[in-house]
């Protein structure tokens, strides 16, 4: 297995984990609890995106290596997941600086939207991962661009 995209992919669903127990801990009050379990979601989140970015820029990203029949629904599923990270990323920036500047009742209304759309961030990265580099062979490893559009 290639060691970067598993650690960065580690990262990431470490981080949806730290999400969840920080729901179970705002719902038992435990509020000193919660904002040090989201503080470190968001450190696990910042540390995948940074692996997953001094990747992309030094080394490349992996293109599909499945079967060509199925490469179309794969790139769907990419492009899905790639929209669905970027919006869960300024959700949870968004969540965050609420937070910080105590605007507990906004916080509120962001937090579980932010949360359900980060989870299906982490299981759809998880997914991309698996077809990538377990169920499928990875294909060449090139530029973003190049591997979003298959060519």
């Amino acid at each position: 297995m290639p060691v970067l995209p598993t650690i960065s992919t580690f990262f990431i669903v470490l981080s949806a984990v730290l999400i969840a127990i920080g729901w179970v801990l705002i719902a038992k009050r435990k509020l000193e609890a919660h904002k040090r379990m989201m503080v470190a979601a968001a450190i696990s989140a910042l540390t995948f995106f940074i692996i997953y970015m001094s990747r992309t820029i030094f080394v490349g990203n992996t293109s599909f290596g499945g079967p060509e029949e199925i490469k179309v629904y794969y790139t769907s599923f990419l492009i899905f997941h790639i929209v669905l990270a970027t919006v869960g990323g300024v959700f949870g920036l968004v969540t965050l600086w609420l937070a910080y500047k105590a605007n507990i009742q906004r916080h509120r209304k962001w937090g579980p939207v932010t949360s359900i759309t980060w989870f299906f961030t982490a299981i759809t990265g998880v997914a991309v991962y698996l077809l990538l580099y377990v169920v499928y062979d990875g294909g060449d490893t090139t530029s973003m661009i190049k591997a979003i559009l298959g060519t």
